[in-house]
């Protein structure tokens, strides 16, 4: 799944033009999505993404490709450091029309062993006045199996990533046992992975962030790496993925069990349970994690802190609260590597993508 920088091509940056289009696209697309729940909106711009990536539609709505800009993280080669965070497309479905929105990778899941229907709806809500959403999913998704069988119909071959959760009905002193058998299903199909133990909606999975329940998931997720590694004749590194809502003891606990435990990358961050600035807000209380312009502040403060915690030993994707070029270049400035968006698609469109990538070249 892993291709050398530039892989998708030499691009052109996009004329002025170009993102006027799609910006004015999405402008006139996003209130008529709006006026649908917001999960309902969610599978119908995946399916409409997919519906036109089979007609060859997709791409004279969209600019061309963000000009190649590469990293080399996590011993991976990425033609630009833009990523999409997992959570949009939770069972890798819409992968290739994804990938023609100009990332520079892609973050599928959460995927867990079996599959579940997660959290009772409605559970996913907007809240445009501070450009800001409250998900609690539940890890629902279709099960790794699932997973496996659409990335065997997946035509594109840039940097893909997985994220890892576990069962909602799996004990918590279970819990690698899933961890594990999504990387051994997952192990050479895509570049990377991540071990999420950091999502607010599933009950007590928080707690594998702390102490020795950290170390002992951490060291069996190593040891089973490093046997992979072996039998396969090929390194697939594991990225772990932390909240928002840790003080400096816990940053100082865990950045000493990612060293200890050789950890190749951490997301800083996934959603946060705080609701400062948004309790006024309709589905401002709502239950679940809060992601968008809220959590930029937070999740920038704890990416910062890792990176002084960590002293450059292990590469930082930033992720939260990124709706603007501006946003994407404060989280490098933090420390970050690569970054990755999600909520502020949502708000943005498509042109978020480009602009970051210009922002970070």
């Amino acid at each position: 799944m892993t291709t050398p920088a530039g892989s998708n091509g030499a691009a052109i940056e996009p004329t002025t033009a170009q993102p006027a289009l799609i910006v004015d696209t999405y402008a006139l697309l996003r209130p008529l999505l709006f006026r649908f729940d917001p999960e309902t909106a969610h599978n119908l711009t995946l399916s409409g993404l997919r519906r036109m990536h089979r007609l060859g539609l997709l791409g004279s709505l969209l600019p061309a490709p963000p000009a190649a800009s590469p990293r080399r993280v996590m011993g991976l080669d990425f033609p630009n450091p833009v990523g999409l965070a997992a959570g949009l497309d939770k069972n890798g479905e819409a992968i290739d029309a994804l990938a023609a929105l100009g990332f520079g990778f892609i973050e599928v899941g959460a995927v867990t062993p079996r599959p579940q229907p997660g959290n009772p709806k409605p559970r996913l809500f907007r809240l445009p006045a501070a450009e800001a959403i409250i998900n609690r999913m539940g890890f629902n998704n279709l099960g790794v199996d699932h997973l496996l069988a659409n990335l065997e119909k997946t035509r594109w071959r840039g940097i893909l990533g997985a994220n890892l959760g576990k069962n909602a009905d799996t004990p918590l002193e279970k819990a690698a046992d899933d961890y594990l058998h999504c990387l051994n299903k997952l192990y050479g199909k895509v570049a990377f992975v991540t071990i999420n133990i950091s999502s607010p909606n599933t009950k007590n999975l928080r707690a594998l962030q702390g102490g020795d329940e950290l170390g002992a998931l951490l060291g069996a997720i190593k040891a089973e790496q490093t046997r992979l590694a072996d039998r396969h004749g090929v390194y697939m590194p594991v990225a772990v993925k932390i909240a928002p809502d840790l003080d400096a003891d816990q940053i100082a606990d865990m950045a000493a069990r990612f060293r200890q435990h050789r950890v190749d990358a951490v997301i800083a961050t996934n959603t946060t349970l705080a609701r400062a600035g948004v309790e006024h807000l309709a589905h401002g209380n709502e239950t679940g994690g809060l992601s968008g312009r809220p959590v930029r502040e937070s999740s920038t403060r704890v990416l910062a802190a890792f990176h002084a915690a960590l002293a450059g030993e292990i590469p930082l994707i930033g992720a939260g609260g990124i709706l603007a070029g501006a946003d994407a270049r404060a989280k490098i400035d933090a420390g970050a590597q690569l970054v990755q968006i999600y909520t502020g698609l949502i708000y943005r469109g498509p042109a978020l993508v480009g602009e970051c990538a210009r922002a970070l070249a």
